[in-house]
């Protein structure tokens, strides 16, 4: 991947080709105005909505006329707004990265709708840094999601060069305050990623999806490639931040557990399509669809 994707949406890891059929007060900003956000809201709209939603594959399984498809997104609907906590939960192969990389603007629907604070997604150069400025992702490994070749430093401050936030003296302030708000010490500036432990990186990847003052953050499997000893905290430190800075969060997992303890809704996905949805504790107390209630019952239970 590349370093960093410019932070800005734009290195979401693909997702493997599957059958679906197989069973902070706010950092304040310093923004020049030639970099202003050009959307205007729609009154009430959820920053980004899907409708109707498709993505169907190209494998190299059929003839030379008519090749095999995978329906990685089958007709989904999907929303998320500022201060909420959107879980979406379901197997391996489910579309759920799949799903992501349309939140994010990487994957184009092959149908459907894609509405970005009311109004339809462009995929033009200038509405994709618009929505990089909005939507950020934390990804599953940090080892492989930050340059192996640049100190903490330098990481946190890209993005900010890229979308020409700021002085130098600006951004260097800002990005000591990130590193306060994931809970590093100042030392931590100066390091390679490889010499810090694997819950550390990944509250670097988090000061960095930080670092424009986005409106929604897309975590896909944050804490899998973590010691369990520190997943909690990094659970615990996504949901602080989350109510501190007012955030919408979209975390994906296929561990229902999790996605309960940190998401206000959950969406149970299952062979590319959401089959149900409702507030987390409701959905998890009184499942109505049976993979829900598969879900749940593959749970480790201590009674």
């Amino acid at each position: 991947m590349t370093e960093s994707a410019h932070l800005s949406g734009t290195g979401m890891p693909a997702e493997g080709v599957h059958d679906p059929d197989a069973d902070l007060a706010p950092v304040p900003a310093v923004e020049s105005g030639a970099d202003a956000r050009a959307t205007t809201p729609v009154a009430g709209a959820p920053t980004l909505e899907l409708r109707g939603v498709h993505v169907i594959h190209k494998t190299r399984t059929g003839g030379l006329f008519k090749p095999g498809t995978v329906h990685a997104v089958n007709d989904v609907d999907f929303q998320v707004s500022r201060g909420e906590t959107v879980g979406i939960v379901g197997e391996s192969g489910c579309g759920k990265s799949t799903l992501a990389r349309v939140l994010v603007g990487l994957q184009q629907p092959t149908r459907g709708d894609v509405l970005f604070r009311g109004r339809p997604l462009g995929y033009d150069a200038n509405s994709r840094r618009e929505l990089g400025r909005a939507v950020s992702v934390v990804f599953q490994d940090p080892a492989t999601a930050l340059n192996p070749r640049m100190i903490v430093r330098e990481q946190l401050i890209d993005p900010l060069k890229v979308h020409g936030i700021g002085t130098e003296d600006e951004r260097e302030d800002r990005v000591e305050r990130l590193l306060g708000l994931v809970g590093l010490p100042l030392s931590a500036l100066d390091v390679l990623p490889r010499q810090i432990s694997g819950g550390q990186r990944q509250r670097v990847a988090i000061a960095r999806a930080l670092a424009l003052e986005p409106d929604i953050i897309v975590a896909d499997e944050p804490t899998s490639a973590l010691d369990v000893s520190v997943r909690a905290q990094v659970l615990n430190l996504l949901t602080d931040l989350k109510d501190e800075l007012n955030l919408g969060m979209v975390f994906i997992s296929h561990d229902i557990s999790t996605v309960r303890h940190v998401s206000d809704r959950m969406a149970v996905m299952f062979a590319g399509q959401i089959v149900e949805t409702g507030p987390a504790d409701e959905l998890f107390a009184n499942p109505s669809h049976s993979y829900t209630r598969t879900l749940l019952s593959a749970v480790p239970s201590l009674l």
